[in-house]
């Protein structure tokens, strides 16, 4: 079992910066793959960025080169740095850890295999 807990979110305005965290209890955190998926308003959760065990990572088209997700395992910590913001970065933003790989879009078998944060807002404002 691992939990989940998500910090950094925040309203900001177009053009500034925050650093989401995601600190893991209960289990050995470097086994796991790691994401960050972000869910605005009458959307689908999505993938915004993953990272492996081995360091490997990958971002959503939409955020390449504005945001880098890194991971800390002696800290047990996932990192969100989220650069040149914009208004349709506005969502609940939710760190996710999976023995297995991520998906873009989860599935209802991926909501229950895989663990899940609470979330965090961020707000983005024009």
């Amino acid at each position: 079992q691992v939990q989940l807990v998500e910090s950094g979110g925040g309203l900001v305005q177009t053009g500034e910066s925050l650093r989401l965290s995601c600190a893991a209890f209960g289990s050995i955190f470097s086994i796991y793959a790691m994401g960050w998926y972000r869910q605005a308003t009458g959307m689908q959760r999505e993938l915004v960025a993953s990272i492996t065990t081995g360091g490997s990572t990958n971002y959503a088209d939409s955020v390449k080169g504005r945001f880098a997700i890194s991971r800390d395992n002696a800290k047990n910590t996932l990192y969100l740095q989220m650069n040149s913001l914009k208004p349709e970065d506005t969502a609940v933003y939710y760190c996710a850890a999976s023995p297995g790989v991520l998906k873009p879009i989860p599935t209802s078998t991926d909501y229950e295999l895989d663990y899940w944060g609470q979330g965090t807002q961020v707000t983005v404002s024009s």
